[in-house]
C-alpha cells in the first residue's frame, strides 16, 4: 500500500498533495561533516513519500506505513522533550520551524519509505518532507540553506544525534548524473557532471538485515572523540581553543596533527586519523569523478570503507562482513556502510553489466556467514537522482 492509498483509505478522501525526497549515499566523506570536513555524495531514486492535507485548528496528526503508532500535537504546543518513538525527528523540526516563522495550519498525513530503514538518512528525508509539506500549508517557502539547517537542528538539538549537514545537503542540492561536491565548513559545493566517457555504474544497496538508531548508538562518542583530539592538539601546539562542542578537526592544521598525534590517547589518534584520511580521500574522489575515472573513484570508496573499521571503529560484524564480500566481487568499483555503520546496509557503486552474478555472489557469501538473517537481508539496485523539489 502507498502513502497516497493508506490516507484515503483512512481519511476517506484523496490527500490534497503528496511530495517526495530521496534518501542519499556517500561513498566518500564519511564520519567528516560534523568535524566541518568535505564529502561526496549522491542522492538515489528511492526515498520517502509523503500524501497529505490541511488541519485547519493547527494539529498535527501523522503516521508512517513502517510504525505502529500514529503521532499528534499541535503546533502551537509540540511537546518541548522528545517522547522516544518515530516521531521524535517530526516533533523537532516543528519546533525548529516555529522558531523562525508562525504556524497556524496543521495536516494530516502518511508518510512510507520505499527501502528498509539503516543507512540512508531515512530520519533526514523524513524531516525533510514533513518540513516540506508543513511549509506549503503554512505558505512558506524556505531557501535550501534554510531548510538545511532546520533539518539539523531537529536531529541535534531535538533527538540528540550530533550530525552535521552531509545528509540534508545531498538531499537538497543533488543532480541526476552528478557527483555533489560539498565543503561543510563554508557549504560551498559543486555538482560535477558525469563524464561522457566514464564507464557505466549504479548503486547497490545491501541491507544486512539490521536496523539501528544513531541516538541510541556509539555516534555521538565518536564525534565527541573528534573533539576531544582537536582540543589536545591545539593544546599541545599552543594555539587558542574556545568552547569544547565548538571545537573541530577542520580547525587544526595538517602538520600539527602529524606533529603531535602520538600524543593522543590511542583512541582519538584513530578518529582523526579517519578524518584527515578521509579529507585527502574527497579530494581525490572528486578530481578521479571529474577525470571519469569511476574506478579510482571506487577504489577510494573501499579505503573509506577500510579506514571506518579500523580508524573510526564501526560496523557490526554483519556490515564487515558485507564490506569484505564486496571487496572481493567482480564488477564493484568500490563501497563501504553506509550511514554511521553500526547496522544498517552497505553501499556499492556497481558495473550493471554484471548486475545479476553481483547480487547472487553477495547475497550466497553473506547468507552462508548468517544464515537467520535470510528474509531480513536485501539488495536494492538503485540510480542517482535530483534531490528534493522544493
Amino acid at each position: 500500500m502507498t502513502a497516497y492509498e493508506a490516507f484515503e483509505k483512512i481519511y476517506k478522501k484523496k490527500p490534497q498533495h503528496t511530495a517526495f525526497t530521496p534518501y542519499r549515499v556517500c561513498p566518500i566523506g564519511a564520519h567528516s561533516d560534523h568535524q566541518l570536513g568535505k564529502i561526496t555524495g549522491f542522492a538515489i531514486n528511492k526515498g520517502i513519500h509523503i500524501a497529505y492535507g490541511p488541519k485547519e485548528n493547527g494539529v498535527i496528526e501523522i503516521q508512517s506505513l513502517q510504525f505502529d503508532k500514529r503521532a499528534q500535537w499541535h503546533v502551537e504546543a509540540t511537546p518541548k522533550t522528545k517522547e522516544n518513538d518515530w516521531a521524535d525527528h517530526l516533533r523537532g523540526a516543528t519546533i525548529a520551524l516555529h522558531k523562525r516563522y508562525p504556524l497556524r495550519r496543521g495536516l494530516c498525513a502518511v508518510l512510507d519509505g520505499e527501502l528498509p530503514i539503516g543507512g540512508l538518512s531515512s530520519s533526514a528525508a523524513v524531516i525533510i518532507t514533513y518540513l516540506s509539506a508543513l511549509c506549503k500549508m503554512n505558505g512558506i517557502e524556505l531557501t535550501p540553506q534554510e531548510l538545511i539547517l532546520i533539518s539539523k537542528e531537529a536531529e541535534n538539538k531535538y533527538v540528540g544525534v550530533a550530525c552535521g549537514k552531509l545528509d540534508q545537503s545531498c538531499e537538497v542540492y543533488c543532480k541526476k548524473d552528478h557527483l555533489l561536491y560539498l565543503d561543510t565548513q563554508d557549504d560551498s559545493y559543486e555538482l560535477i557532471p558525469q563524464s561522457s566517457d566514464m564507464k557505466p555504474y549504479k548503486f547497490a544497496i545491501f541491507f544486512s538485515g539490521l536496523e539501528r538508531s544513531l541516538a541510541g548508538s556509539a555516534f555521538n562518542m565518536r564525534v565527541d572523540e573528534c573533539r576531544s583530539a582537536a582540543y589536545a592538539l591545539k593544546a599541545y601546539a599552543g594555539m587558542e581553543y574556545g568552547k569544547f562542542e565548538e571545537t573541530n578537526l577542520r580547525d587544526v592544521p595538517r602538520e600539527v596533527y602529524e606533529q603531535h598525534k602520538d600524543k593522543l590517547p590511542e583512541n582519538w589518534r584513530k578518529r582523526a586519523e579517519h578524518w584527515f584520511t578521509e579529507f585527502d580521500r574527497v579530494q581525490k574522489g572528486a578530481e578521479a569523478w571529474r577525470n571519469g575515472d569511476i574506478e579510482e573513484y571506487g577504489r577510494l570508496s573501499f579505503e573509506s570503507g577500510y579506514s571506518s573499521i579500523y580508524n573510526w571503529e564501526t560496523g557490526s560484524p554483519e556490515l564487515i562482513k558485507l564490506y569484505e564480500i564486496m571487496t572481493e566481487t567482480r564488477g564493484i568499483y568500490g563501497g563501504r556502510f553506509s550511514g554511521a555503520g553500526f547496522k544498517g546496509c552497505c553501499l556499492a557503486i556497481i558495473n550493471p553489466d554484471y548486475e545479476e552474478e553481483i547480487i547472487e555472489t553477495v547475497t550466497k557469501e553473506y547468507l552462508k556467514a548468517f544464515p537467520h538473517l535470510d528474509g531480513k537481508y536485501s539488495v536494492h539496485i538503485c540510480e542517482s537522482a535530483d534531490g528534493v523539489k522544493l
